[in-house]
């Protein structure tokens, strides 16, 4: 369980609000709306009402106690900057911070951030990925020109085993699960394991790799 003060309560930060809910992490949630706070209160450990721009409120949240300071703000670029820089100031051990574009993720990496998310380029990013090919299930980007995929299960594969498919040395590409239904059905992937007509699988590899080995 990791303490974590999310800063910015609109809609980016109220999905994260209930996912850390969800994980039983223990979060300080902050916005200087008081409706968003109010919003949020049944799915966080505790909140205020206040202006993280402003020095003495930060201070008073004890930053330095927190694994983690997200700054989820979305629409005041000039308080996201702001709030991250003081956080880093204040001794905040890792902040998180909210970019729309390239530009601000260096200001912001300049300025305070250890680590930067782009919520609407990655979204844009999976959305296309995902709906460009008629078997792709989900996708998950990796950095460094890797992903995993979720495919279904090709017709030539189907039936047959990982070992005779020679999957890794052919297309140079891993298979870490087997899913069915939705679910996972095998996580432990051995030569012996024969894949599914009726499943999908997911696929470890470049992006390059493993466009080419399904045709995507």
């Amino acid at each position: 369980m990791k303490t974590v003060l999310l800063i910015g309560l609109g809609r980016f930060g109220r999905h994260i609000a209930l996912k850390l809910n969800e994980l039983n992490h223990q979060v300080l949630a902050v916005d200087k709306r008081e409706e968003r706070v109010n919003a949020v209160l049944p799915y966080v450990t505790g909140a205020q009402i206040g202006d993280s721009t402003d020095e003495e409120f930060l201070r008073s949240l004890g930053v330095r106690d927190f694994d983690v300071c997200i700054v989820a703000i979305g629409d005041d670029f000039q308080s996201s900057l702001e709030t991250a820089s003081l956080l880093k100031e204040l001794g905040a051990q890792k902040v998180v911070a909210r970019a729309a574009r390239d530009v601000q993720a260096k200001f912001l990496l300049r300025n305070g951030a250890d680590e930067v998310v782009y919520p609407e380029k990655q979204l844009a990013n999976w959305t296309a990925i995902r709906y460009s090919a008629d078997h792709i299930f989900d996708y998950i980007e990796l950095g460094d020109d890797h992903a995993i995929f979720e495919l279904a299960v090709p017709e030539s594969w189907a039936g047959k085993s990982v070992g005779k498919l020679d999957v890794r040395r052919k297309y140079n590409v891993n298979i870490l699960a087997v899913k069915r239904d939705g679910r996972l059905a095998m996580t432990i992937i051995t030569p012996e394991t024969v894949l599914p007509k009726d499943g999908t699988i997911l696929v470890l590899g470049m992006q390059r790799d493993v466009q080419k080995s399904f045709h995507l």
